[in-house]
């Protein structure tokens, strides 16, 4: 599974990271997490407000700050 943060760097951005970490983390899950800065990089999934999450390449959440529930959902696990 491939899952990418995608945010310029803001607190957001990197709220966002952190609870993806812990999620993949404490459900052991096998998963390639990358954070994706680059504007024009993020601009190529349609996202207008950051922070998002794409998970295999599907945008899953975007414009906010997902809690643990959201990420949990988005990949199946609740």
């Amino acid at each position: 599974m491939e899952i990418k943060v995608l945010g310029t760097g803001c607190m957001k951005c990197k709220q966002t990271e952190k609870i993806v970490r812990e999620v993949v983390e404490e459900n052991k899950l096998n998963a390639t997490i990358t954070k994706v800065e680059d504007i024009m990089d993020i601009m190529n999934y349609n996202i207008v407000s950051t922070p998002a999450v794409v998970i295999d390449e599907k945008v899953v959440i975007k414009g906010r700050v997902p809690s643990k529930n959201d990420v949990l959902s988005a990949l199946g696990l609740t």
